[in-house]
């Protein structure tokens, strides 16, 4: 049995875990908030602390890195998992501003849907992000948010068709448009983010 004279920093288990924490309770804010239209300032304020709360742990983790003598995994690994996980964040947190600010008011049908996708895909990377300390039995939910990525896929092309169907007046194609694109992105970066899981596990599984 090899013994290491210095330890692996465990450090950054646990921010990880805390960025997947935030962005899945985001994703349910922002699926709250737009259920009740026009967006409550406090309900897009929350996604706005939520999106400066990854901001501050990204930093921790890129401050870390700098520190740390030896990492659980490759630097550059860790850094484009960090960078992913923050566009989760990012892109939920410009679909709150939109609609805000926008002062969205019309309901956009499937909508919902998308939304739904997003909370169940940032759950889903709650687990996975947990699994990084053993690197185990991950592939069934790096399988299961690609599902889920490709029937969002499905979705917004849906919602897209619906917004310039001709049903909904040019105002609000502009405000909508913003806000699905930006759902759209969020659930994107999760299967980014899975994809660096993925290929960590490849490397040192």
């Amino acid at each position: 049995m090899r013994f290491r004279l210095i330890p692996r920093d465990q450090g950054f288990y646990e921010l990880f875990d805390k960025m997947a924490s935030t962005a899945a309770e985001a994703a349910v804010t922002l699926a709250g908030l737009m259920e009740s239209l026009p967006v409550p300032a406090n309900a897009a304020e929350a996604v706005v602390i939520a999106e400066k709360q990854g901001d501050g742990v990204l930093r921790d983790i890129r401050a870390r890195l700098e520190t740390a003598i030896i990492t659980p995994f490759d630097r550059e690994d860790i850094q484009a998992l960090a960078n992913a996980l923050d566009d989760v964040l990012d892109e939920m947190r410009a679909a709150a501003d939109s609609a805000f600010q926008h002062n969205i008011r019309s309901p956009l049908p499937g909508i919902q849907e998308l939304l739904r996708i997003l909370c169940e895909a940032t759950a889903r990377n709650v687990a996975l992000i947990s699994g990084l300390r053993t690197l185990r039995n991950l592939a069934p939910i790096i399988d299961e948010i690609e599902r889920l990525e490709s029937e969002a896929d499905g979705i917004y092309r849906k919602v897209m068709a619906e917004l310039f169907s001709g049903r909904h007046d040019a105002l609000d194609i502009l405000r909508w448009k913003d806000v699905v694109e930006s759902i759209e992105s969020a659930i994107d970066a999760v299967e980014d983010a899975s994809d660096e899981v993925q290929s960590i596990v490849v490397k040192h599984a």
